[in-house]
């Protein structure tokens, strides 16, 4: 059983995220607070439910923060498997930009296709890497995150 007093959150490993205004305009629909984790300045609404956060230079620096708090009931938006192989870990609902949901039943999927691509271009092999983002891919998130709120709002979870 869910605590119904926590609040759904929203965070975002904003580097290199197209899909931030999707993400404010969903969130500021619901009352929902969401933090853009980066390692350097990123432009965001003046809106007291989302707050820039701006971690220190590293390797998964902004992973780590953003996996050191995800919990049950928060929506973690990335495209990065091995966070969001942590977020599902820590019951959190991931999505990628392009709209695809990361659950315990895909992600070990996810994370084997990813070391084998790692380990092909580590070897030499050209991969052509993922397709372009599309306006399909920015309609496919928004429908996802709209759907993982009301899921999220029917297990119990609040919104402002």
């Amino acid at each position: 059983m869910p605590d119904t007093t926590k609040a759904i959150t929203i965070y975002v490993d904003a580097d290199a995220c197209p899909v931030k205004d999707e993400v404010y305009k969903v969130a500021g629909r619901h009352g929902l607070k969401v933090y853009v984790v980066a390692n350097a300045f990123m432009m965001v609404p003046r809106d007291p439910l989302v707050e820039r956060v701006i971690v220190a230079a590293g390797p998964d620096v902004a992973d780590d923060w953003i996996a050191e708090r995800a919990s049950r009931g928060d929506i973690v938006v990335t495209a990065d498997v091995p966070l969001a192989d942590r977020c599902v870990k820590a019951g959190a609902a991931v999505l990628s930009p392009k709209g695809r949901a990361f659950t315990e039943d895909s992600i070990g999927m996810a994370l084997a296709t990813r070391n084998l691509m790692s380990d092909l271009r580590s070897a030499g092999a050209t991969t052509s890497g993922p397709p372009p983002f599309a306006a399909r891919d920015r309609s496919a998130f928004l429908s996802a995150l709209n759907q993982a709120v009301v899921r999220l709002q029917r297990d119990g979870f609040a919104t402002g």
